[in-house]
């Protein structure tokens, strides 16, 4: 009620017979105020209801759209999760087609292998057979054994044998650098002491005194007979070879005591300014042949040729397994070479 109003009111005179009207008028307008301050409370909470259930719905609804996002972005993730899966699921069905070709190729392969295991074990029981590896191994015993029969025929021709008692030095000792101390004085006491003598060929021994002292009262009678000994050497060497089908590393030119042996090393030759530094390599197609006798020959050529000749020899032991005694002993290689291959274990082994 305004103010003014109420001022008016408040000097506002009641005479006693509206008294009792004012009264109950007053009375009726404060139950009025009363009741409307009881609908303004009933009206607040109502509003505060109101509110409390419009900020849950705003919380609600702010959540249902945080929800939502969350699905969107669930469903995003779910179509690429998809999509890959289309992706393996191709790459798997590429797979598939190619395993199946491989399991066809397999199984194609797999009845080629029995196929080839059946023909495999069929060449097995063949060659195990009297036709295979043992009328091969027949066959290699009988070779071996016309190859020993027929080089017990070359050593019957030019027998290798040890003289007794004899005094003259033994063969090829006198090779230049060749002292008489140290590891050579071993080798000579370890060939004297498995030999017990001098070695001869067909009777023949073979000395090198006249290759390394050679002077006018050189004994020609001893020379003749080491140059003798060493064309027997070669032709027994050249016919071991031919048995035993090995081409011989430095061939032989058979001459009886004039015989050769011929070297196929590279020329090394000065070169056209003629510097001695300058050394020029040609090719050696036919060979130098060296002698392996003197008769107006140069002695150093002469013991380069049984050094080779040696080597031949060497090599044929090489050839049957056996090691050879040493590059001065000729005589006593062809001797350990006629014992390894007339050895029964040459037939039934081969090479030892």
């Amino acid at each position: 009620m305004d103010p003014k109003k109420l001022g008016n009111c408040a000097h506002k005179e009641i005479h006693w017979e509206d008294y009792q009207q004012e009264l109950a008028r007053l009375i009726s307008l404060s139950s009025a105020i009363q009741q409307a301050n009881q609908n303004k409370l009933s009206l607040q909470k109502k509003l505060d209801s109101f509110v409390k259930i419009e900020a849950e719905s705003l919380s609600r609804k702010n959540e249902l759209e945080e929800i939502s996002q969350r699905v969107e972005d669930k469903k995003l993730v779910l179509g690429n999760v998809l999509m890959q899966a289309k992706v393996v699921e191709e790459h798997v069905k590429t797979k598939q087609e190619y395993l199946s070709g491989e399991i066809r190729s397999l199984l194609v392969s797999g009845k080629s292998l029995t196929i080839s295991r059946k023909r495999l074990q069929e060449s097995s029981r063949l060659f195990a057979g009297e036709r295979g590896y043992g009328r091969l191994n027949t066959l290699e015993k009988m070779l071996r054994a016309r190859q020993q029969h027929m080089i017990s025929h070359v050593s019957f021709i030019y027998p290798v044998k040890t003289l007794i008692g004899a005094t003259q030095e033994l063969e090829l000792d006198s090779f230049p650098n060749c002292s008489s101390s140290g590891s050579s004085s071993g080798s000579v006491a370890e060939y004297r002491k498995k030999n017990r003598g001098n070695l001869s060929i067909s009777g023949v021994q073979l000395s090198m005194i006249p290759f390394t002292q050679m002077t006018l009262f050189t004994d020609k009678n001893q020379m003749q007979k080491s140059t003798t000994a060493l064309g027997y050497v070669a032709h027994a060497i050249t016919l071991i070879a031919s048995y035993l089908h090995v081409p011989l590393r430095y061939p032989l030119r058979l001459g009886g005591s004039h015989s050769y042996v011929k070297d196929r090393a590279p020329l090394l030759e000065p070169s056209s300014s003629g510097s001695s530094s300058n050394v020029v390599v040609s090719a050696n197609k036919n060979g130098l042949e060296f002698p392996l006798f003197l008769d107006g020959q140069d002695a150093t050529r002469a013991i380069y040729a049984i050094f080779l000749l040696n080597k031949d020899i060497e090599q044929l032991l090489n050839y049957v397994g056996v090691e050879s005694q040493g590059p001065r002993h000729v005589l006593a290689n062809l001797k350990e070479l006629f014992r390894t291959i007339l050895s029964p274990e040459f037939v039934e082994k081969g090479k030892l």
